[in-house]
């Protein structure tokens, strides 16, 4: 509670502050510029002027309550849902630029508008001497007036509220375990808010001080041609350099800003390797220093977990080597044979070392199968080998259990599929062709070779020239055409370089 009367507070003192400044002003500008009217006329104005604020302060605090309300209901009253909270916190990061329109509108409406018309009433009824042509530099400073106190308001609005967002973040947390946030939405560009304060700063005290002399020379006649011939000139030069100065201080801060946000963006692609250059002299420098600290941390730590994942790989093929001595290896060689195939299939490096991963473990699911059947050395039964032809799905079942699932998702079409056939006569799922997945039908080749060069102890391993035939004889129907072909060719092709060495020594 105590931080929203804190923030309710100040935003009361900060308006009434600004609201005692601008009408001072306005009595200064009546004090100073109109001595020379009748007291009933200064009557009459006062009495327009405490009108239109009274009708302004009306407006404003009708629209202050109902810009405050979602605010202060997270406050005193209970929040039942997590979208609710969501939707003050928002509000609440938009309330600086609604403090500005509550600013500006009742101004116009409320302040600016009466007294205008008021004024010009009395004027043509007769009870206002004055030219109507103070009433037109009288609205040209009630809106450069309320241009002054919206950008003040503005930025101190966005200081304040920043222990609110703050205490609405614990709230969530607390009702919902749930963290509020914009989700990288920009809700004020930094653009349009540098450009919009940087113009109003510069502009705003040559506004003031030519609507000031104006006021003194009197109604507007062709004396003071002469005056505006150079006045104009040197109001036109001083407003231009104020809004091209706006802009271009605005691009120097946007620059940096939009670059360091291109590079977290390819950080968060993948692109570990290319550092931020270091463009710029300023505060920035800093930053790019700190972002390219935070960049090598990250890649240390990426590198690690590959090295771990790696690691973790190995390891499981490592352990179903290891429980039959006779297919010691048989992971690693199927993995360079799949690798083999997938490089001359012209597979992206990420897709090849999914590949290579997934060959790793493509018959993990044998970890399941007793030691009494995988180990058999005689003929299976035909029980026993519905057994071993369950290790595809096995070991699906066991990669299913590895946390987190989404990074382990890749490699389960692989593994539950390496035993398909092309002709859909495989397991465990009768697929056939295309509908094999593709890292299932590279490893079924690269399998399927080492099976048959692999010695056993019910037989030897044959040659692999014998082995490769019997693999063309199987294309189309056994295994796909276009694998077997890459696999193929790349066999004759390094026997042709063999024999040409040969031939050479």
């Amino acid at each position: 509670m105590s931080v929203y009367r804190t923030f309710y507070s100040r935003l009361l003192l900060n308006y009434l502050a600004g609201l005692l400044v601008a009408a001072l002003s306005v009595a200064s500008l009546i004090t100073f510029t109109l001595q020379d009217i009748a007291y009933d006329e200064c009557v009459w104005l006062i009495a327009i002027m405490l009108f239109s604020m009274l009708i302004m302060l009306g407006l404003e605090w009708a629209v202050f309550t109902r810009q405050i309300r979602p605010i202060r209901l997270a406050f005193y009253e209970s929040i039942d849902s997590f979208v609710t909270m969501q939707t003050i916190y928002l509000r609440t990061h938009l309330l600086p630029m609604l403090i500005v329109k509550r600013i500006l509108g009742p101004h116009l409406f409320g302040l600016a508008l009466p007294a205008a018309g008021l004024t010009i009433w009395l004027i043509y009824t007769g009870q206002l001497s004055i030219s109507p042509y103070y009433v037109l530099l009288a609205l040209l400073g009630g809106f450069l007036l309320a241009g002054m106190h919206a950008l003040i308001e503005f930025y101190l609005t966005s200081y304040y509220i920043r222990p609110v967002l703050e205490e609405l973040q614990l709230r969530s947390l607390h009702l919902f375990g749930r963290e509020l946030t914009l989700g990288g939405r920009v809700l004020i560009p930094l653009k349009r808010k540098l450009r919009w304060s940087l113009f109003l700063i510069g502009a705003s005290p040559l506004l003031l001080y030519s609507l000031a002399v104006q006021l003194r020379l009197g109604d507007w006649n062709i004396n003071h041609y002469a005056y505006w011939k150079w006045a104009g000139i040197v109001l036109l030069l001083g407003l231009g350099f104020s809004f091209f100065a706006s802009r271009l201080l605005t691009r120097e801060l946007e620059t940096p800003i939009q670059y360091l946000y291109r590079r977290m963006t390819e950080v968060r692609s993948g692109c570990l390797q290319m550092e931020a250059s270091d463009l710029f002299s300023d505060e920035f420098s800093r930053l790019v220093s700190g972002f390219n600290h935070m960049l090598l941390g990250v890649r240390i730590q990426a590198d690690r977990n590959d090295q771990l994942v790696e690691s973790y790989f190995a390891t499981l093929a490592a352990a179903l080597d290891a429980r039959d001595p006779y297919t010691a290896g048989h992971s690693l060689r199927v993995a360079e044979y799949a690798v083999q195939i997938g490089t001359l299939a012209r597979l992206p490096k990420q897709v090849v070392d999914q590949l290579r991963k997934t060959a790793l473990l493509h018959d993990i699911g044998k970890i399941g199968i007793r030691d009494a059947v995988l180990l058999k050395e005689g003929k299976l039964s035909e029980q026993e080998w519905e057994q071993i032809k369950a290790h595809p799905v096995l070991g699906e079942v066991i990669l299913r259990q590895v946390e987190p699932a989404d990074e382990m998702a890749a490699y389960l079409p692989g593994i539950r599929s390496h035993h398909e056939r092309y002709d859909g006569e495989g397991y465990p799922d009768g697929l056939k062709g295309e509908e094999i997945p593709l890292f299932g039908r590279i490893i079924a080749v690269a399998d399927a070779f080492d099976a048959m060069t692999s010695d056993r102890p019910y037989r030897k391993g044959m040659d692999a020239d014998t082995a490769i035939s019997i693999l063309q004889e199987g294309k189309g129907t056994q295994w796909d055409p276009y694998f077997v072909g890459l696999f193929v060719e790349a066999y004759h092709r390094k026997q042709m370089r063999e024999q040409t060495r040969k031939q050479t020594s």
